[in-house]
């Protein structure tokens, strides 16, 4: 087959639809070699290299400094090297765990990148360059300045410059410029990066390359890896601003306090000091919710799921609502044609004009690009008879060959129907997801030449039309049905899809995808709404949803009838769950419709049609076989291609959200107990009861270890919002509860002990009711239960009984119970206490629902 050049273009449509962009076909033919191999390499001696920052992580130094060089780890450092001047080693320890815990973030991190940054590798888009006259994919990284990259539906362009070849080539520009129509680029025209190509081909010389692309300067530091943007990280900052409030007039009162307390032995004073200021810092908090980020990526990273910012891992977790293009995400990107039928009453025979136009026209949205209902309709002359069904299937091998790029109602053509001999395409019309059609002009053997269009026939026809009827029937089966057309007017005219003379029906088999039901029933689950958006016959998608169990799916929307008014969109949006015909900016409005209602919305598919749609959505979901545009406007690339992976992402959402709450409640209690105690303090005039070492036996038996290991456990609750809310509900009230009990007993034991050794005795009666106090909050956070929560709890219980029974560990850490009246009195103080703990859980979820 054999194409010749045929200039035309046409203009932008008025409609905001594509353009109807013919081009001259020769244009697929390289006409321009590109750079030598010489060429490139000086090129690259010179730097004029495509140097863009990695997305996906940061560097290894931005990670160290982000985990070492923290406010927090600054305040423990400075007290760290006090103590080690003026106090024995056990005193210092908890410096050492800090820098454990530093190293742990970093270890973490860096194992989370390095999981990142090879995912990435795999799921890069590579460009086609021409070089020496060759084309190939290269790596990214690797453009130079001047080189060839050859643009097809789908495409991403990956850096600026300028077209030297067209073919039909239209652009969408909307991410960078908000134009919502695509724009119909000719040689000459400029090119942006960050643009992607909806229809079309062509090729283009690179002008700007590395940071001096347009999209790079204006995305180089949104687009890194970063922990902002997320409920989570916001409310953890946000309290620990309170915190530092509440420390620095607390921490200079209690200096003051045991100066003046301790003004015989100013190392005593010092070290009841650092005693006092250590436990009000939750240096673990931003560690732990670090680490349970970093272990989640690890964990998808392992499922081949690419997560290109972490925050979408806890906002997938956060969506009520999910919403699914069809094909290539409830259906596998192949198609497979089952039958040819020939439509009654068509231009008998071919009538010598060998001519065949095709237009692939799906359903807007395969991973190809395809286009609006997927259902790219092929149509055979209308005549009966062997010999014009013979003739159909050479028209609609003719349209296949004439695209170099089919999507995935093409390719499915091209397998059924080889590329016939004496066939010329002389002109083409690409496949838009907007227009749902595509075209040729073809010449056929006999040298008449006429215009062929293949698309969706609810499109194509007239409503009433006697083949709407048949074509509905074959939806009802969840089949994709393609109208291939004659046309008599040209292809460049605005009205060409007006009075098209059916000829057939070419009929598509999708395949489901194995996993979809199973998926789309573990949402129905997590009461989490799916919404299937679709370019395809509305039908047919509701009969591919209904075989999938989709609640609703009987009931379908065609998107054509919507109201434009976001607020009746979004009623209607919130009754239906099936929606079809929808163009790729209905898919953008219906997100907005739904995120206008207070909606957390998920976007998940893989065609060029999409793009808008995912780029606007909380989450953005890609499949790795998608176009370059998709991937790269995604949050979440499912390399795997495999539907099946969202609730693992949802799970690990849910890990990071619900045990990250359960362990800030540790954390601020201690921090409220410990700020209320040293006011306590300060008011009374008396030592602090505690040395550093105390607390830090404490913190790390009720809240260091258990939370590390609550903190990456399974977790299935739903995401809530308020997260600052719910947690400082409880940790306040449970804080001052603790405060109170261990002050008491402080004082008590002061009145109870005298002479020497009483302010061990004092010290390790105020350590056990604290302890037991906070071991009841431990236990209330760690539940529901668990064998292994019980065990958690027990194991923490038994460590500091084996501290108590050690004489070397008793000297250690200085605890030593003396008398059995007072250890007694600390229990029972420490078990009110409890019980009123108990009270204040349940009240406040009460009082103050979150």
């Amino acid at each position: 087959m054999t194409y010749r050049a045929e200039t035309a273009v046409d203009e932008p449509d008025p409609d905001g639809g594509a353009a109807s962009a013919l081009t001259q076909t020769a244009a697929r033919a390289p006409g321009h070699p590109g750079l030598s191999t010489a060429e490139v390499a000086e090129r690259v001696s010179r730097g004029e290299v495509n140097d863009v920052p990695v997305r996906s992580s940061r560097s290894t130094a931005e990670i160290v400094r982000a985990n070492v060089f923290t406010r927090f780890n600054a305040i423990i450092g400075i007290l760290f090297v006090i103590m080690l001047a003026v106090a024995p080693i056990q005193d210092a320890l908890f410096g050492f765990v800090i820098v454990a815990n530093t190293a742990i973030g970093i270890i973490q991190e860096l194992r989370a990148k390095k999981t990142l940054d090879s995912l990435a590798v795999i799921g890069e888009a590579k460009p086609t360059v021409r070089r020496d006259g060759v084309a190939a994919e290269v790596p990214v990284g690797e453009i130079v300045l001047g080189d060839l990259v050859e643009l097809g539906p789908g495409d991403k362009v990956v850096v600026d410059g300028e077209v030297v070849e067209a073919d039909g080539l239209e652009i969408d520009e909307s991410l960078l410029t908000g134009e919502a129509d695509p724009v119909l680029k000719r040689p000459g025209d400029p090119v942006m990066s960050g643009s992607f190509v909806v229809a079309g081909g062509g090729a283009f010389t690179a002008t700007k390359v590395g940071r001096e692309a347009y999209a790079v300067q204006l995305a180089e530091e949104a687009s890194r890896f970063t922990l902002v943007h997320s409920e989570l990280r916001s409310g953890i900052s946000q309290i620990l601003k309170y915190v530092t409030w509440m420390m620095i007039p607390t921490a200079i009162g209690l200096v003051i306090s045991q100066s003046v307390v301790e003004n015989h032995d100013w190392r005593e004073a010092v070290r009841r000091m650092v005693g006092g200021i250590v436990p009000m810092v939750p240096e673990g908090l931003v560690l732990l919710t670090s680490v349970a980020f970093a272990i989640g990526v690890i964990r998808l990273g392992r499922k081949q799921c690419l997560v290109q910012e972490l925050p979408a891992i806890e906002g997938l977790a956060r969506v009520d609502v999910v919403c699914l293009d069809k094909t290539g995400t409830l259906t596998e990107g192949g198609m497979d044609v089952t039958e040819l039928r020939l439509l009654d009453g068509g231009a008998g025979g071919v009538g010598g004009a060998g001519e065949a136009g095709g237009a692939v026209g799906a359903d807007g949205s395969g991973a190809d690009g395809s286009g609006a209902d997927g259902r790219s309709e092929a149509g055979a002359d209308r005549a009966g008879g062997p010999g014009d069904e013979a003739y159909v299937r050479q028209v609609l091998g003719a349209l296949g060959a004439s695209d170099p790029r089919p999507n995935a109602s093409l390719q499915a053509l091209i397998d059924a129907y080889p590329a016939p001999d004496g066939w010329n395409c002389t002109a083409a019309l690409p496949f838009s997801s907007a227009r749902k059609y595509s075209g040729a002009t073809l010449t056929g053997p006999d040298g008449a030449a006429g215009g062929w269009l293949l698309g969706a026939p609810d499109v194509l026809l007239p409503a009433g039309d006697p083949a709407l009827a048949e074509i509905e029937e074959l939806n009802t089966q969840g089949l994709r049905v393609l109208l291939l057309a004659r046309t008599e007017r040209e292809l460049d005219d605005q009205r060409v899809a007006e009075g098209v003379e059916p000829v057939a029906l070419v009929v598509l088999e999708q395949r489901l995808r194995p996993d979809a039901a199973e998926t789309l029933q573990y949402f129905a689950d997590q009461n989490v709404a799916a919404k299937v958006i679709s370019g395809d016959n509305a039908v047919s998608v509701g009969a591919v949803a209904g075989k999938l169990g989709l609640p609703g799916a009987e009931h379908t929307v065609d998107a054509r009838q919507l109201p434009a008014d976001r607020e009746e969109m979004a009623a209607a949006l919130e009754e239906g769950a099936v929606f079809g015909r929808v163009t790729p900016q209905q898919k953008r409005d219906m997100v907005g419709a739904l995120q206008s209602r207070g909606h957390n919305v998920a976007m998940t598919g893989d065609g060029v049609n999409d793009v808008l749609a995912l780029k606007d959505a909380d989450i953005g979901v890609s499949m790795g076989s998608g176009s370059e545009a998709t991937r790269a406007v995604a949050q979440i690339v499912l390399l795997n291609n495999s539907f099946s992976t969202l609730p693992s992402v949802v799970a690990e959402g849910r890990r990071v959200i619900g045990n990250i709450e359960r362990v800030a409640n540790l954390f601020l209690v201690k921090t409220v107990y410990s700020v209320l105690l040293a006011m306590l303090v300060v008011c009374s005039q008396v030592s602090y009861p505690f040395l550093p070492r105390h607390l830090t036996l404490l913190s790390t038996l009720t809240i260091g270890v258990p939370a590390f290991f609550l903190a990456l456990a399974p977790n299935k609750e739903r995401a809530r919002p308020h997260f600052v809310r719910r947690v400082m509900r409880y940790s306040i009230p449970a804080g001052v509860i603790a405060a109170v009990a261990t002050f008491a007993t402080y004082l008590i034991a002061r009145h109870v002990y005298t002479g020497d050794g009483a302010r061990d005795a004092e010290t390790s009666a105020a350590t056990l009711t604290l302890f037991l106090i906070s071991m009841w909050v431990l236990a209330i956070v760690a539940r529901p239960y668990t064998w292994w929560r019980i065990g958690l709890v027990l194991t923490m219980a038994l460590g500091f009984v084996i501290v108590l029974v050690t004489p070397w560990l008793q000297d250690f850490f200085a605890l030593k119970l003396v008398g059995t009246s007072m250890p007694w009195t600390a229990v029972g103080i420490a078990a009110a206490a409890s019980v009123l703990l108990e009270v204040a859980w349940r009240w406040v979820a009460k009082r103050f629902p979150a």
